[in-house]
């Protein structure tokens, strides 16, 4: 969508233009921008593979399906992303009991101590950057974090149609 297209109460003050150029200017400090890229290059990943070993350290066994989802990839893609870190010794799959159709990845032992150094780098990065804001600036920051999401919470649950009628 083009900045045209927005109308004049889309864009009150010019902060939609103000926080897509913050949020540029952030992106292009490589160290703010992705904190696990130096991890990255270590371990000789690309980016989809360490966030679906820190989404499967994160969260336990996932699907095929949910980890293609949650890395914004299509499921042949993320068959990629799996077959690598399978072949590294990283995840494992698992065919599902109840079904034998559903396919689960499931980090290994070497998989969990990666998934831990990951985990560790990120928090050294986070405290990097909460470093550089006061105590009220973070609470503030937490504040609107978790104000956006509870609305988009909010969002996801919609509203609820008058029209429907419980049977």
């Amino acid at each position: 969508m083009s900045r045209n297209s927005y109308k004049e109460e889309d864009e009150p003050g010019g902060d939609i233009l103000r926080l897509q150029q913050l949020m540029f200017s952030l992106g292009r400090r490589r160290s703010l921008r992705d904190p696990i890229a130096a991890t990255c290059e270590q371990l000789q990943f690309t980016a989809p593979q360490v966030h679906a070993l820190l989404w499967l350290g994160l969260d336990g066994a996932l699907t095929m399906g949910e980890l293609a989802r949650r890395l914004g990839v299509t499921e042949k893609t993320v068959t990629g992303v799996v077959d690598r870190l399978e072949r590294e010794g990283q995840m494992q799959r698992e065919r599902s009991a109840s079904d034998r159709r559903i396919v689960l990845c499931r980090l290994t032992p070497q998989g969990q101590q990666t998934y831990q150094r990951l985990d560790r780098f990120i928090h050294q990065a986070m405290g990097m950057f909460l470093g550089m804001l006061d105590m009220s600036d973070r609470k503030a920051l937490f504040r609107i974090l978790e104000k956006v999401l509870r609305r988009l919470d909010a969002q996801a649950l919609g509203p609820v149609s008058s029209s429907r009628t419980v049977s």
